[in-house]
């Protein structure tokens, strides 16, 4: 069902500090900040060879990220994002499966334009993981 990795994303308390760093320090290629106020999130993409890095970094007071940093003051890995090739048939076969869609369990357009899920981490180790359509 899952294909490639498309991200690791990381919540930073400081984003400019820690794009600076990947693309200064590590001479990483990274994109311009972009708000996405439905999600709560400002994010910067770093683009490696065989994947990225998503940095997340809260917008709006509501954001869940923000909730992450209070309890994470320094920031810390969020979650694993997943491609599939049907949004649907991979949220239909999970959820068949006992595995738990977060929010409404409807996809939302992500940060790349396409289609996504979050599945609960409970259900994964303890770990959050996103599904986003290729």
């Amino acid at each position: 069902m899952i294909g490639n990795l498309n991200h690791v994303a990381i919540v930073v308390p400081d984003l400019a500090k820690a794009t600076a760093r990947y693309r200064d320090v590590l001479g990483a290629q990274v994109s311009q900040p972009e708000n996405l106020p439905e999600h709560g999130v400002t994010t910067v993409f770093i683009e490696l060879p065989n994947t990225k890095i998503e940095l997340l970094h809260p917008f709006g007071d509501n954001s869940p990220i923000g909730r992450f940093l209070e309890k994470n003051p320094d920031g810390g890995m969020h979650h694993l994002c997943y491609e599939v090739d049907d949004i649907y048939d991979a949220k239909n076969a999970l959820i068949a499966e006992g595995a738990r869609v977060l929010g409404d369990g409807e996809p939302k357009i992500g940060a790349h334009g396409k289609p996504v899920l979050f599945l609960h981490p409970k259900d994964f180790s303890g770990t959050l993981i996103e599904l986003e359509e290729r």
